[in-house]
């Protein structure tokens, strides 16, 4: 019986399950992607016109991005705490928006529901931070696989959501609003005591590869089975039963890896030290020496309220101790030299930047460049799905839009994956992964570009993985170059540079393209039928039906545009390789020996 509790207590602690509870929290966090879903009621309800839903999306996608808060608190806040906040934000933001477009609370004006919004979706922030934070301190020696699970989750969040909300079949759309307000907060909930670092390395173990190759092949079934599902339910009519089996089956999938943390507690022989020892898995030398902080700290503590120590010339009858106390006293006097220089120079690669001290680094600015170029560009193309398909006079927008949660899903998980393998058996830096899947990208909007066949999927396969990929290998990078320590502010900072490229990208450049060719279109047709007297007419924003682009002309300069960018997003990705190979040489040799 003490046995068994002894197990219980282990399992609890274990930090497998602290990354499969990361992984059940993660899968219901991305409430983003419902927007589509949920701004047809609000716009009905609240009498809007498109331009206005426009900028409560605009809102979604800011308080989606920016998480500096939760970034900032997490460094001082247990992930709980960080929890916590997310779940008060996600219910009173969201919920206020359920009780005015059900009409339980007084109409607002569009600016406050902008901040409800806001609110609500920033709360996914909270719960990312906690997740990730918690993940990557506990897995430092697997930050590639462990990011790019955890954010691949968060994109396949939406179509999970899509399955059980068929399975429930809620009575009308509004009642989406309440699932979201109320959904990812109880999940959140359930698991937010939970969710926090383990840092006990004596679990770490080579079995941590099987664990990690059972949870992708999880990975690759869910997303198999998931877009199985979604193309039988658009080309089937399908009855609730069915439905609801299908829903069933999804979460059986969703819980199956929690089978890796009870086969190592409950079922994996004790191993004596020296076994553990040579089975342990290398960790950079980077990581190791963040668990010998506390010591560390203590010594530097000691030599600096030391005075430095006179060096005295000793005489030649001075014995062989007196020697050995004057090198001790000489290496102290170097050891608080060095440390010293090294406090004005800064920290170097690898070691714990703060936010203010990432900032001035190159790397830093490169590589949130990298991102606004590479990020901008996918999140353009799938923001501008709907009117791509309707300007090619496809109706097929849902399958498209599941094309792209599971291109998103397996690019999150497989560019972890494969920067992973890149660092581990090459010591090579995992950004030139980024730069080969930023080139892929380039290659898929010039096919669309070219209007060949299946073009519509060949941009949504590769956007979709493309964007995902992004997330998982600059993260990790990130967490390698700036350290552990601040690693919530600085991921909150970069994930700033995906709103950042879809404004200037979508706002600027698809946009202003779209509607020149719709008023060319418009102008043509209008002469066509003799409509003279409308050529004079503006064209504003009361005119919209004759803003409507037809034919593949309407984003083929738009997609030239943006594989250019794109190209110049793997030159700046390649850059940072170039400038931190012999980082990446000098952190993951060990590995390789």
């Amino acid at each position: 019986m003490a046995s068994v509790e002894g197990k219980l207590k282990t399992f609890v602690r274990h930090r497998w399950v602290v990354f499969v509870c990361a992984m059940w929290d993660m899968s219901f966090a991305g409430t983003a992607y419902m927007f589509g879903s949920i701004s047809p009621v609000i716009k009905s309800s609240m009498g809007f016109n498109q331009k206005q839903v426009a900028f409560l999306s605009v809102a979604k996608d800011l308080g989606d991005n920016v998480g500096l808060l939760a970034g900032k608190i997490s460094e001082d806040w247990p992930p709980w705490r960080v929890i916590l906040v997310g779940i008060f934000q996600n219910v009173v933001g969201y919920g206020l928006v359920w009780l005015v477009v059900t009409h339980r609370f007084p109409s607002l004006p569009l600016w406050a529901l902008c901040f409800f919004i806001f609110l609500g979706q920033n709360g996914s922030t909270y719960y990312n931070t906690a997740a990730l934070v918690s993940c990557v301190q506990s897995f430092p020696e697997s930050r590639g696989p462990v990011v790019g699970i955890l954010k691949g989750f968060v994109g396949l969040s939406g179509a999970i959501w899509t399955q059980i909300i068929a399975m429930i079949n809620v009575p009308d759309q509004a009642s989406l609003i309440f699932i979201i307000a109320v959904g990812p907060a109880m999940v959140s909930c359930a698991f937010m005591f939970i969710i926090r670092p383990v840092e006990s390395y004596q679990q770490s173990r080579a079995s941590d590869g099987s664990g990690f190759m059972f949870i992708y092949s999880i990975c690759l079934l869910l997303a198999a089975y998931l877009m199985g599902v979604l193309l039988l339910e658009n080309t089937l009519d399908l009855d609730q039963s069915t439905i609801t089996l299908f829903a069933v089956i999804l979460i059986i999938l969703i819980l199956l890896p929690i089978i890796v943390p009870i086969l190592l507690v409950f079922f994996s022989k004790p191993k004596n030290p020296d076994e553990e020892t040579l089975l342990e898995p290398q960790m950079p030398s980077s990581t190791k020496s963040m668990h010998m902080v506390d010591e560390t700290s203590v010594s530097a503590k000691h030599v600096e309220n030391e005075k430095p120590p006179k060096l005295e010339v000793l005489p030649l009858s001075e014995g062989p101790r007196d020697i050995v106390q004057f090198h001790a006293k000489l290496f102290q006097a170097v050891t608080a030299a060095v440390k010293k220089i090294k406090q004005q120079n800064g920290p170097h690669r690898g070691e714990d930047f703060t936010l203010t001290q990432a900032m001035v680094k190159a790397d830093f600015w490169i590589m949130f460049f990298s991102i606004v170029m590479g990020c901008g560009s996918g999140l353009t193309m799938i923001n501008n799905m709907g009117q791509i398909c309707q300007s090619l006079g496809d109706d097929n927008i849902n399958v498209y839009i599941s094309v792209i949660s599971i291109s998103n899903f397996l690019g999150r998980v497989g560019g972890g994956f494969f920067s992973e393998v890149i660092v581990r058996n090459f010591a090579y830096p995992r950004l030139v992964a980024l730069a080969v899947i930023q080139g892929m990208m380039s290659l898929g909007l010039s096919y669309y570009a070219l209007g060949l066949v299946g073009q519509v999927y060949m941009v949504a396969i590769s956007m979709g993985f493309g964007y995902g990929a992004h997330w998982s290998i600059t993260l990790a990078a990130a967490s390698e170059l700036f350290g552990l320590k601040n690693f919530g502010t600085l991921y909150n900072v970069l994930t700033i540079a995906s709103p950042v490229g879809s404004l200037l990208l979508s706002g600027l450049v698809a946009s202003t393209l779209y509607d020149y060719y719709a008023e060319q279109q418009a102008k043509h047709r209008m002469q066509s039928f003799g409509a003279s007297m409308k050529l004079a007419m503006p064209f504003n924003s009361e005119n919209n039906e004759l803003l409507l682009c037809e034919g593949n002309i309407c984003y083929s300069l738009t997609c030239v545009i943006l594989a250019v960018v794109c190209l110049f997003a793997a030159a700046l990705s390649l850059i940072i390789v170039h400038r931190t190979k012999r980082f990446y040489a000098q952190l993951y040799v060990k590995s390789l020996s």
